[in-house]
């Protein structure tokens, strides 16, 4: 397993924070909708797997198969992007500014929404048979999900928003760890190795990954959860965007530019 050095990746991380930037529109759509949709699969695939066997470390361990995937495919996650793009306005690269940033922002969430819900809508006719009959047990199970980490936050109110943004923050800190580990090896196993542990991670503490969300909470309502729109933007994806915003850049993408890229003076020999 090929493996490069901090001040290697860290600078591959301004690099591809750079291209996003500069992506075309269409690109940047695509690969942000097959982002949404690949990792919607992998979080439906691991609630199965929760019902189907009752063990929540198996749907953990199997659940960073798709972010594997969306990764070695070139797609991207608005966790990813809310780390690596900043670094390259923050390095002032030529043409890299707040704008560009907020652009490629903005078309990733909408690319990994769109994504998401067409997952969503797909799940949920296999669940129901083509919305015919009562959703099956992994149905209800999701519906259940979405009712807890929405109305189940709004119960304990300011307490309840404030582990909500804090479950979001330690997400996008695991996730974005997860963004560049993919860059710290130049072989496909070094890659999934990497990626898989942090990813592992979040998912089995339980922690909120807006893109997840995106699938899980649309789901849940189109399969009866007792919840409702607002209660899902409110209560939990906007809380979630912002906590995964700050996890990311404060935990993974500053700290590894401050001190790999930006290092601090070297001491002097008394």
């Amino acid at each position: 397993m090929a493996y490069l050095a901090p001040s290697e990746f860290v600078t591959k991380m301004v690099d591809a924070g750079e291209a996003k930037i500069f992506m075309s529109t269409r690109d940047t759509f695509i690969r942000a909708y097959m982002a949404g949709a690949i990792l919607a699969l992998a979080a439906c695939f691991a609630v199965t797997i929760n019902v189907n066997t009752g063990q929540p470390l198996a749907g953990g361990i199997l659940f960073p198969v798709g972010f594997c995937l969306l990764y070695l495919l070139g797609f991207d996650l608005l966790t990813g992007v809310f780390t690596l793009v900043p670094l390259a306005v923050i390095d002032k690269r030529p043409g890299c500014t707040v704008g560009g940033m907020l652009r490629n922002w903005t078309l990733v969430f909408f690319g990994n929404f769109a994504g998401a819900l067409t997952v969503a809508l797909m799940m949920s006719i296999v669940f129901t048979f083509g919305f015919t009959e009562a959703p099956n047990a992994v149905g209800k199970a999701i519906g259940t999900i979405g009712e807890g980490r929405t109305v189940g936050y709004a119960a304990h109110g300011a307490a309840g928003m404030l582990t909500l943004f804090i479950r979001g923050v330690l997400c996008n800190w695991m996730v974005s760890t997860g963004v560049v580990a993919a860059m710290m090896s130049t072989t496909v196993s070094g890659k999934v190795i990497g990626m898989w542990m942090p990813i592992m991670l979040f998912f089995y503490m339980g922690f909120e990954h807006s893109i997840v969300n995106m699938y899980l909470f649309p789901s849940g309502l189109m399969l009866g959860g007792k919840f409702s729109i607002m209660d899902y933007m409110i209560w939990n994806e906007i809380p979630t965007v912002i906590g995964n915003l700050v996890g990311g850049i404060s935990f993974v993408g500053l700290t590894l530019y401050s001190t790999h890229i930006k290092t601090g003076a070297k001491r002097s020999v008394a």
